[in-house]
């Protein structure tokens, strides 16, 4: 993650109602970007999005469908987001000072769960990958250094013994896409190699300390150090394996502890721990993997839901044309 003090977006927050963090994510981060016709992808988290939509409604109900603002304003739009979606009310096709942005509205205690536990994996996946910060004012940044860590263990279990660094960033993006329904027609075919070669350095300076961190308990080593196209290897025992489960989120282990059992152990302050029992590293992957494609398929599933509800028709079959367009411009 990287502060960037965007003076034009800092200026349209201030014709929204105070939020506690924001960043801007997606493709606009792009450093050849040079469209700027692109939507600007948000994230906005408040303390009580009920009361945040009700005085944004007061302010700009040109942002929302009119249906939704006629029959239940903030309390019918916290309700579809909470309810149907994964808590997450987006407003796309919004103009500002000749931008279009989309900014989605999320509780601060959902994005914190989120991030720390993986509950439902959708903003947790977006902050897996570069983003720059607007505001934080409860050090979201911070806290996502746990979700940064995580990232990486799932990414190493999923990889080979040796691989590069691109490719370890580019199953870090493709974690939240498994399983995402968008992904079989509204989405372009090669967004995750576009997302990692368009931001390579921005992925290494939000992955650095967490690589550093693994190779000091020498579960990795590194050949020329620095060089994209340098060579990565890992230590892929049992020992090793049984580490990189137990650096999951307590969502993902929990499944995996149904599905292959569990056994208790000392931990280093003498406390007794559960840990996922691991027999073989296939099975391990194997099972994470399919935790995570559910995961994601059922989180992008209520989102699409919730989404076309709250945009409305017309605003909905714009975004998904597009999003065919481009996808079906990849398959050509």
């Amino acid at each position: 993650m990287k502060n960037v003090e965007d003076t034009g977006l800092m200026d349209f927050l201030k014709v929204l109602p105070p939020v506690e963090f924001c960043c801007m994510y997606g493709s606009t981060l792009h450093p050849n970007n040079h469209d700027k016709s692109k939507m600007v992808d948000l994230i906005l988290g408040v303390s009580d999005p009920q009361k945040w939509h009700e005085k944004n409604i007061q302010l700009n109900k040109d942002h929302y469908a009119s249906w939704m603002v006629y029959f239940g304003g903030g309390k019918l739009v916290t309700e579809v987001a909470d309810e149907i979606g994964v808590g997450v009310h987006f407003n796309p096709y919004v103009t500002w000072n000749k931008k279009m942005l989309k900014y989605g509205v999320v509780r601060m205690h959902d994005l914190i769960q989120d991030i720390l536990y993986w509950k439902t994996f959708y903003l947790s996946g977006r902050l897996q990958k570069p983003v720059n910060i607007l505001v934080d004012s409860l050090d979201v940044q911070q806290l996502n250094s746990v979700n940064l860590r995580s990232a990486v263990s799932a990414a190493l279990l999923l990889l080979p013994p040796e691989f590069t660094e691109v490719d370890l960033y580019a199953k870090i993006c493709s974690l939240s896409y498994m399983g995402d329904l968008r992904m079989l027609f509204a989405e372009d075919r090669d967004k995750v190699i576009k997302i990692v070669r368009g931001q390579f350095q921005l992925f290494q300076s939000m992955y650095q300390p967490s690589l550093e961190q693994y190779k000091a308990k020498e579960l990795l080593q590194f050949s020329s150090p620095g060089s994209h196209q340098a060579n990565i290897y890992q230590d892929c025992g049992l020992a090793a394996t049984e580490f990189l489960v137990s650096s999951l989120p307590t969502t993902v282990r929990n499944t995996m502890g149904i599905k292959l059992g569990e056994k208790r152990s000392l931990s280093g302050s003498g406390g007794v721990t559960n840990q996922v029992l691991i027999r073989s590293r296939k099975e391990a992957v194997d099972c994470m993997q399919g935790a995570l494609r559910r995961k994601v398929m059922v989180s992008s599933a209520r989102q699409a839901v919730s989404g076309l509800l709250a945009v409305g028709g017309v605003k909905a079959a714009k975004y998904l044309a597009s999003k065919m367009c481009k996808a079906w411009r990849s398959w050509r």
